[in-house]
């Protein structure tokens, strides 16, 4: 879920070249062999993109109404994932340290659910994120999603008017832009219902908050849930730090490949061809190209002021009220919209992404995936399983393609894109594919009583992802889990995302 795909993050490439505990990046999996894919790099690389091309869907518009593809996850849960992305792999360093250590073998931070892509390097470092003491600085008001203090990011005023935040990837789409400016506000908002508290205090709540979604909302949303009972203590139902088996760290914990460049990777798959924001914002995640559908040289692309036409109405992408999921086309305009299922399909426009965010080729996030998992050397997903003491998928079992109830016409085996992938697929492809397999029946917060089958992480997929969130918290000494794994918000142990977003706002 990771954004400006153009630029590597400081230090992954170099595990490609130590397979031991150095730096930012690891390996969950270090004794496995890296998987190959053709006779040479040459051949492994043409057979990946044909592998990526083969991921990737046919154009379709963005539109309202009910969608064949959609999950029984609210939209807003795709860009939290790409959030969290970037709260575990920011890199605080200057410009000089990175220049200086470019593998992160000296100067790193250990990964961890801090928010440091809100907060910086604190308002003493970076005095510019913040309004003359505790309160963040709020960018211009934007209008059209009903919400009488939206605002926009603070920005510079140069020519491209850059975000002033934590971590300029928040700000790579409108979606994640806004979501950056809710956490902003969340942030303010404790100042304000929380007088003479001071600034670490202030923090650790709102950083108990975001963790405490993560483990009880986001998590059960994404992976199976016999893979967290696993992961709970019997009696308790408390996660266990004993029952992690394969995240392990010596000293402190590191960001393991298996889980950033595959595994987490679950997102992209998540993202719809477009969304609407309000009543009359509907676009599409990225421009298209005209040589594959004219009409829409617009999109929600990022790294620029805000259209002040863009305001999100948050009802539309997560349930702050109870909307109609199918019904006049008036309603069907305002409807809450969910995320694409995780399987083996990514939309049109991640095939062509702008130069702004991917700088180099190919454009194709698809591609740029399983190039990248390849030149760290990342060992195929059936490999992954044997490891894990679990039965790998049978090749019949991985399909390419839409993972709708109603069988994807397009959809084909992983042997019809190229017999060299028969016992060997690619880790991210392979997870994708267990996802499938893997379905839940969600019923989802609408007027209707509609119940959605929902594709989760499996024992693969989801044992690294819940893994890597449990090790990152209980390795962290200031984490929930560490200093008060019983706490609750004050509003009650229901709090999910509706409810911080609703906080947020003001509601």
């Amino acid at each position: 879920m990771s954004a400006r795909h153009g630029l590597p993050i400081r230090g992954l490439d170099s595990t490609q070249r130590s397979p031991l505990f150095q730096g930012r990046f690891g390996r969950m999996f270090r004794s496995l062999p890296a998987a190959k894919f053709g006779k040479d790099d040459t051949e492994s690389l043409a057979n990946l993109d044909a592998l990526g091309t083969a991921m990737t869907a046919g154009f379709e518009p963005p539109k309202d109404g009910t969608d064949e593809e959609e999950s029984g996850i609210p939209a807003l849960y795709t860009y939290l994932g790409q959030f969290v992305d970037h709260d575990i792999t920011f890199d605080p360093m200057s410009s000089l340290m990175q220049q200086n250590d470019p593998d992160a073998l000296t100067d790193f931070r250990s990964p961890s659910f801090d928010l440091d892509s809100v907060y910086g390097r604190g308002k003493d470092d970076q005095p510019y994120l913040y309004d003359d003491g505790p309160l963040f600085l709020l960018g211009e008001p934007i209008a059209g999603g009903g919400d009488p203090n939206a605002r926009d990011l603070p920005r510079n005023n140069a020519k491209i008017r850059r975000a002033l935040i934590g971590d300029p990837r928040n700000d790579e789409n409108s979606i994640i832009s806004q979501l950056q400016g809710l956490f902003l506000r969340f942030h303010n908002r404790k100042v304000a219902d929380n007088p003479g508290l001071d600034f670490p205090h202030l923090q650790r709540s709102v950083r108990f908050h975001y963790q405490y979604m993560l483990l009880n909302d986001f998590l059960p949303r994404i992976v199976h849930s016999s893979v967290l009972k696993d992961l709970k203590d019997d009696d308790t139902g408390q996660y266990d730090r004993h029952k992690i088996e394969f995240f392990h760290w010596k000293h402190e914990p590191f960001m393991p490949v298996e889980f950033s460049v595959a595994a987490y990777r679950l997102g992209h798959s998540m993202v719809r061809p477009g969304y609407r924001l309000n009543d009359n914002i509907l676009l599409p995640i990225f421009p298209i190209d005209p040589k594959i559908a004219p009409g829409f040289p617009e999109g929600l692309t990022g790294f620029r002021a805000m259209n002040p036409t863009f305001g999100i109405d948050w009802g539309r992408f997560i349930d702050t009220d109870i909307r109609t999921y199918d019904g006049s086309p008036a309603e069907n305009q305002k409807r809450l919209q969910f995320a694409y299922r995780i399987d083996t399909s990514v939309v049109t426009p991640l095939s062509i992404l702008p130069s702004s965010v991917a700088s180099d080729p190919p454009p194709s996030l698809p591609q740029r995936n399983l190039r990248r998992a390849f030149r760290l050397a990342l060992p195929s997903g059936q490999q992954v399983a044997k490891a894990m003491d679990i039965k790998p998928l049978a090749d019949k079992d991985i399909v390419i393609g839409k993972g709708t109830d109603s069988p994807d016409p397009d959809a084909k085996n992983i042997l019809a894109v190229s017999k060299v992938f028969a016992g060997n697929c690619p880790l991210w492809t392979y997870i994708l594919a267990e996802a499938v397999l893997h379905k839940e029946s969600v019923k989802i917060p609408v007027k209707e009583n509609i119940t959605i089958t929902t594709p989760r992480l499996g024992p693969v997929g989801g044992r690294i992802v819940a893994e890597v969130f449990l090790g990152l918290m209980f390795g962290d000494s200031n984490s929930l889990l560490s200093l008060d794994p019983k706490w609750q918000p004050p509003s009650g142990p229901n709090f999910t995302l509706k409810d911080f977003v609703k906080y947020a706002l003001g509601k």
